[in-house]
């Protein structure tokens, strides 16, 4: 067991990456409100696409002019964690940059130290839009507190899958830049593919079947559908499956992440000093 100098020392680690990755962001602030409003500019299109057919009182699936801001405010927060995934890479190759990385991953309790300073920074950073979206999405369709806390919770599992995939990019970005443009690459083409904007009854037949093989699409569709239903029982059983993707890729993929990241350090090392 570790002992509690051992885990004061780690918390106190852990702080010192927090503020010094807060304190880094915040030198140039246009760049964080750019990227606060950048994805509020991509979800205009969906709402003045769909609201030209609400207006004729067509739906899509459970998606009508009553309830679809909730979608498209929701595609905003998944967003913002989308792009914790983007802080690993920038982050670990700041510190490649300064030549401090091979202290900070040294041993396999560092990395975790550095994986969680990252995290938390991230979240930090998102917190204020984040709230503010929420918080809309309280006021124009209200919920229950406990399905409120429930749906925090859903959040933080998609955190953790973005970090583990951002653990993936971090490494590439230090070891082999060119096979992390591929991974990217596809990364997007299924991020795209998620229903993140528009909703899957939209599309024909033949790309439903391509998005129902879309694990993306599983983990994103929980979350709106346990706002909707607002009965956190009801949407388990109805939306097992979803939920069960969504918790599984939540243990699944950051472990995956943390043993890529160890295999390709061990062969590769850090190349480009």
């Amino acid at each position: 067991m570790l002992k509690l100098e051992t885990i004061k020392r780690n918390l106190y680690q852990i702080y010192a990456i927090v503020q010094k990755n807060l304190k880094l962001k915040f030198r140039f602030k246009i760049p964080i409100i750019v990227s606060f409003i950048y994805p509020l500019i991509s979800l205009i299109i969906p709402i003045i696409i769909l609201g030209e057919f609400f207006e004729y009182n067509l739906s899509f699936g459970v998606w009508n002019k009553d309830n679809f801001l909730i979608y498209q405010l929701t595609a905003y927060n998944i967003t913002l964690i989308i792009g914790i995934m983007n802080a690993f890479p920038s982050q670990l190759k700041i510190e490649k940059f300064w030549q401090t990385l091979p202290i900070l991953i040294i041993g396999p309790f560092n990395r975790f130290i550095l994986l969680f300073g990252i995290i938390i920074s991230e979240i930090i950073l998102i917190s204020l839009p984040f709230s503010i979206i929420l918080i809309l999405c309280y006021l124009y369709y209200p919920i229950s507190l406990i399905t409120l806390f429930f749906i925090i919770g859903l959040y933080l599992l998609i955190v953790f899958i973005f970090s583990g995939i951002g653990l993936i990019l971090g490494i590439f970005a230090i070891s082999n830049e060119n096979y992390g443009g591929i991974f990217r690459f596809f990364l997007n083409l299924i991020i795209l593919a998620s229903c993140i904007s528009f909703p899957f009854q939209l599309f024909p037949e033949p790309i439903q079947l391509i998005i129902n093989l879309n694990p993306f699409f599983y983990i994103f569709d929980t979350l709106r559908w346990s706002w909707i239903d607002n009965k956190i029982i009801t949407s388990l059983s109805i939306h097992f499956r979803s939920f069960m993707v969504l918790f599984f890729s939540a243990i699944i993929i950051p472990l995956i992440g943390i043993y890529i990241f160890n295999e390709i350090y061990k062969k590769y090392g850090i190349v480009g000093y």
